[in-house]
Order: structure tokens, then sequence, then C-alpha cells
């Protein structure tokens, strides 16, 4: 972990993050906490929030639960509400809840579509707007998105996950946009965009171990990044180490787009 002095301390900061319970939301959680923050853990399972909870007590850290759907308006309101209520106000917003449906697009429906924009492009949308006029009562803020390096335009194809990069996608084109109207109330907006990352979102994946075996071997670095590797630059783009910083689009991805 780093240190909580200096740049990276996030002492007496609030951050939400959405999609907490598992995978990089977890370990976002947990990197918040450890560097100060005081952190409101989301997601659509209460019970699996509040196990990360626990974790961060047991770490000497402070955090609540909050049951959340994203793509529900009145949740997200709901949700940044709590924090309010809780802590005072919303300093961080991490964007990390997603899904992804890997079918052909042959056999796509139209629900299989709007599920997946829904939660990935469209919570992304509400949480956002929930999160900024609390931001802006403070004077300032930070949104970290979480993308993909499956975003479109990279050079690399996805093959049965139409909606997923295209929702990725999305979420690179709303964090330059967003940075623009948001930097006059002095909120700051980039995004993440990890490549292949050890969660259980990649399970499906996993299961072709030749088509994993060669993907992976595409890759400078030879493995699949952990969720802490992620983290670290959320809570860099979360604090004023990168004040600098807003609408950028990090890639973290073991070189994959390099190579």
């Amino acid at each position: 972990m780093l240190s909580k002095k200096g740049l990276f301390d996030l002492k007496e900061k609030v951050a939400v993050v959405t999609g907490g319970r598992r995978g990089m939301g977890r370990t976002h959680c947990l990197m918040l906490a450890d560097a100060g923050a005081r952190v409101v853990v989301s997601d659509i399972s209460l019970e699996d929030c509040e196990k990360v909870v626990e974790e961060i007590r047991e770490q000497g850290g402070e955090a609540i639960a909050a049951e959340c759907d994203i793509s529900n308006k009145s949740e997200g309101e709901e949700l940044m509400e709590k924090a309010k209520e809780t802590y005072g106000g919303i300093d961080i917003l991490v964007n990390n809840a997603g899904i992804v449906d890997f079918k052909s697009f042959l056999e796509l429906t139209e629900e299989d579509w709007d599920r997946v924009m829904d939660i990935n492009l469209k919570g992304y949308f509400l949480c956002t707007r929930a999160a900024v006029e609390a931001m802006k009562e403070r004077g300032e803020g930070v949104v970290v998105n979480i993308g993909s390096v499956a975003m479109g335009q990279s050079g690399i194809g996805f093959p049965n996950a139409v909606p997923y990069v295209s929702s990725k996608g999305g979420i690179a084109g709303m964090t330059e946009a967003l940075a623009v109207d948001l930097a006059p109330h002095n909120i700051r907006v980039n995004t993440v965009a990890p490549g292949i990352i050890e969660t259980p979102m990649i399970d499906p994946v996993k299961e072709d171990k030749e088509g994993t075996e060669a993907l992976v071997s595409r890759l400078p670095l030879k493995r699949m990044g952990k969720p802490e590797e992620i983290s670290s630059v959320v809570l860099f783009l979360a604090s004023d180490a990168s004040s600098y910083m807003t609408g950028a689009v990090i890639n973290v991805d073991g070189g994959w787009l390099s190579s």
C-alpha cells in the first residue's frame, strides 16, 4: 500500500465506490480506505458490501455499505444522499460497476443491449449526475471511471462483446466531455482502462484455457493483471497527486496495446 502521507493522503475525504462488493471494486474500496478515505461500499448485494466494510474496519478504516442498482435513477440519488447524511458530503466517486454479456452479435437481443448499456454507461451518467451536486457544495471533487482497453479505436478487436465494447467506448467519450463541463466547478474526471485483470468477470474467458494462454502470451508482461494494480491507479487519480489531470484515459494493460 502507498503511504497515507503527502499527495496520496485522503484523510477526511469521502469516497463512493459502485460495484464495490468484489473484484476490482473491492480492492478500490480497501485501497482508498487505507489512504484515509471514508468509503461508501455500494453494489446490488448489501450482504457482500457489508463483508468489504468489515475488512476495512478490521484494518482500522471507516466505511458503510449501501445497496444500489446504478441503472435506477432514484437508487443512485439515494446512494449519494446516504453518503451525504453519513459523512457530510462526497469528494470522490469511483464508477466501477459493470457487466459483460459474452454473445455473438447475431445472438444479441435488444434486451441484452439495453441491460449492458443501462449499467455500464447510463449508470455512470446517473451516479455522476447525483454525486456532482454534492461535490459542488464542497467546491471540488473527483470522478474516476473504470473503462477498458476494449473501448474501440485501440487496434484490437474484441469478439462476442459488442454492447460491452460500445459502452466502454462511451465512457471514454463521456470522460472527455465531462472533464470540460465540470472543470469550472473544480471537479476532475478521468478514466482507468484495464486490460485482462484477474476478476470474476473474466471467468467465462478463462474456461477456454488454450485461448487464454494464447492471449496472455501476446502481453509483453506475460501475465494477467491483479485488481490491486488497477486500484493503485484509481488512488492516484483520486488524490492530489493527479491534480493537473482531467479528461484522461489511462491504459493499464500489461503493454497489450503496445504489442
